[in-house]
């Protein structure tokens, strides 16, 4: 790969003499995160679970809020790569410099603003709860869908992804007649797919990056291929449908890596998981070796300014993700070479030195035990679970056997925009629309759908 050729305008849907753009406000790549941040699915993700359940006395993250914060940070790496990139290849031409110096920050900042979007209700347990559903199914339906998909169109919901599941929802124009979905660049999608690959070679210990999980399903493989074609991304030898990554990936994936480890603690600290100390211990060994205003002393002595111990952490986390963002863009210019590559087989964060790598783990461990597993987090991770199967369970049987009466009646809840036993489609098609009208729920109306066909609760009429 090299840096000319892994950016381009063409969108999904665009015809093969693609105008240029009229738009003399934005460009192009300012245009996929307007078109990300005003979109519905992207407004859906106010009510989707970060960690914490919503809503509380006490404010936390969800999935939007987490979003745009991981955003704000993928412009900071992508600025600061953009302009090391321009800076060391300052002989190219005008239209790479512009790329790289103005336009990279905002193509980082829109996949950032989308790398949640194709995550189900109930954050990963919605996930595992649709994985669950399809491994453990049993009898006549069993048989019919094992008998009517192909192994990867299986594996597509046996081993379904939030990654797979964002670039369908971008790409796929789903029941509208206008093809390309969000029609977004082709640069913006391929730095959204952090595992390149099909879902039958996706979860596999390979030693490659590409399948620690999937990147795109079966119906949205020729839309990658397309997209790997054109900006010269090359398949990993050995495999059918597997990629090196987009270099940019590395950026959208720092961004949210920076972001969750120490929001997440944030938020704990707020609900009284985590004190004050803990915050200290484990963010301010991170600043030992640092000098001046990246120093510890400098670092301690400001936040003992601050009497309230919000305001603490608040300063604590803005240090450490700044110092983050110059510590992460200076790897992804270190490591340019395996970048191009394509042959770095681990996050940017694991490229840091030894002492900071032992203090991410210390994180790491602190937020599994103390978080991750905390009392309210396990249940709505198992409400989610039991809502999304209990969900999956009506309305697959449902689109498998239209004939019979309580179907019909089923069949008429999911939204139009999510066609199913349309004339030529098959049971691939079908399942996915159920799955995607699950998945693109929020958490409140998921609950309050199951509550409904289920009899828990009546509906009122409207």
């Amino acid at each position: 790969m090299n840096w000319q050729s892994l950016y381009s305008a063409r969108r999904t849907g665009d015809p093969e003499q693609k105008e240029t753009n009229r738009d003399q406000v934005r460009n192009s790549f300012q245009r996929d995160y307007d078109r990300i941040i005003f979109s519905s699915a992207f407004r859906r993700l106010q009510n989707k679970t970060q960690v914490f359940p919503l809503p509380g006395s006490v404010f936390v993250h969800n999935r939007l809020t987490h979003s745009l914060e991981v955003a704000s940070v993928g412009r900071s790496l992508g600025k600061a790569v953009g302009d090391a990139i321009a800076d060391k290849y300052d002989l190219e031409d005008e239209n790479f410099r512009e790329f790289y110096r103005y336009a990279l920050p905002s193509v980082i900042a829109a996949a950032c603003l989308a790398h949640d979007i194709g995550n189900p209700p109930f954050g990963h347990s919605g996930e595992d709860a649709i994985r669950t559903y399809f491994t453990e199914m049993e009898g006549e339906l069993k048989k019919k869908v094992h008998d009517s998909l192909s192994p990867n169109q299986l594996k597509d919901f046996e081993l379904f992804e939030g990654n797979s599941n964002a670039l369908r929802i971008l790409t796929n124009n789903f029941n509208e007649q206008i093809q390309g979905g969000y029609k977004l660049t082709y640069t913006t999608l391929a730095t959204i797919v952090k595992y390149p690959c099909a879902s039958s070679e996706g979860f596999k210990k390979t030693g490659l990056i590409a399948t620690k999980k999937s990147g795109f399903f079966d119906s949205e493989m020729a839309i990658y291929q397309s997209i790997a074609a054109t900006l010269n991304i090359p398949k990993k030898q050995g495999f059918d449908n597997v990629y090196a990554r987009h270099p940019f990936v590395y950026l959208t994936e720092a961004a949210d890596d920076i972001c969750y480890r120490v929001i997440d603690l944030e938020d704990a600290h707020r609900l009284r998981i985590a004190s004050i100390d803990t915050i200290k211990k484990l963010f301010y060994p991170f600043f030992e070796e640092g000098q001046d205003y990246n120093g510890l002393d400098y670092l301690s002595k400001q936040v003992d300014n601050f009497r309230d111990d919000n305001q603490k952490v608040q300063y604590i986390r803005a240090r450490w993700i700044g110092l983050m963002v110059d510590k992460l863009s200076k790897l992804f210019m270190e490591n340019e070479q395996a970048l191009l590559d394509g042959t770095l087989e681990k996050d940017l964060m694991k490229c840091l030195p030894d002492k900071d790598h032992q203090l991410i783990e210390e994180i790491n461990r602190f937020s599994v035990k103390h978080i991750y597993n905390y009392k309210s987090v396990v249940e709505i991770e198992l409400a989610g679970y039991n809502i999304i199967g209990g969900l999956l369970k009506e309305f697959v049987a449902a689109v498998l056997n239209p004939q019979r009466p309580k179907s019909g009646k089923l069949i008429k809840l999911i939204s139009s925009q999510f066609p199913v036993l349309q004339e030529g489609q098959g049971v691939y098609e079908n399942i996915q629309s159920v799955v995607d009208f699950i998945s693109g729920m929020t958490d409140l109306y998921a609950m309050e759908l199951y509550r409904k066909i289920t009899g828990i609760s009546i509906p009122q009429i409207r």
